[in-house]
């Protein structure tokens, strides 16, 4: 966080994580890869840290985090600043809503504390931002965080979801797939008009 980040070396090296998180940073709708667009920097830079580490086990992603293909820790400042200056969709893949009633009390007595009310996360404490974020990816993160898959959840998020069962997080991953971010910060693009492009 102490490094000077440059917009444009951040769109290079992008290129990279483009193969999988999309040239938008979109993710895929059915959550195998996150929506990243949008992304508050702090969190970009601590889970590519921690990945590089080996704090978070991610082998699909590993040979694509290491300094050997992306750079030094400036690569990281850097695309870091890019995917967080690139616009969310709002059209993320969502659950079955039979439940959003239910997740929306959980969220708002689980989760506000340090995602806040709108899922816009937190900066300064690395906090990630999950409003837009594809049910599937939310679904699993949380069963890994509490089950010690994921091995870099914050110890006060793995206490608080300890009693939570599996219907919770459907619920709770289903309400947060819904919450659409600030205006400034969404896309005004669809998935078909990058289709379009493509073509």
């Amino acid at each position: 966080m102490n490094l000077a980040p440059d917009h444009a070396r951040g769109k290079a090296v992008y290129e990279t994580c483009a193969v999988c998180h999309m040239p938008e940073g979109w993710g895929t709708p059915n959550g195998a890869y996150p929506q990243i667009a949008g992304q508050h920097r702090s969190v970009v830079i601590k889970q590519l840290a921690d990945i590089r580490a080996k704090n978070r086990d991610n082998p699909s992603m590993y040979p694509f985090a290491i300094p050997e293909e992306i750079g030094g820790a400036q690569a990281i400042a850097d695309v870091a600043l890019y995917i967080e200056s690139l616009k969310m969709t709002i059209a993320t893949g969502k659950g079955d809503g039979s439940d959003l009633a239910h997740g929306e009390k959980l969220y708002k007595q689980y989760c506000t504390e340090c995602h806040g009310e709108q899922g816009e996360g937190q900066f300064e404490k690395a906090y990630p931002a999950i409003h837009g974020q594809h049910y599937n990816y939310l679904l699993r993160q949380l069963v890994w965080i509490q089950n010690g898959k994921r091995r870099n959840g914050n110890k006060e998020m793995v206490k608080v979801i300890e009693i939570l069962g599996k219907n919770d997080f459907k619920a709770i991953s289903d309400y947060v797939s819904r919450m659409s971010p600030v205006p400034e910060r969404r896309s005004e693009h669809t998935w078909k008009d990058r289709e379009l492009q493509q073509r």
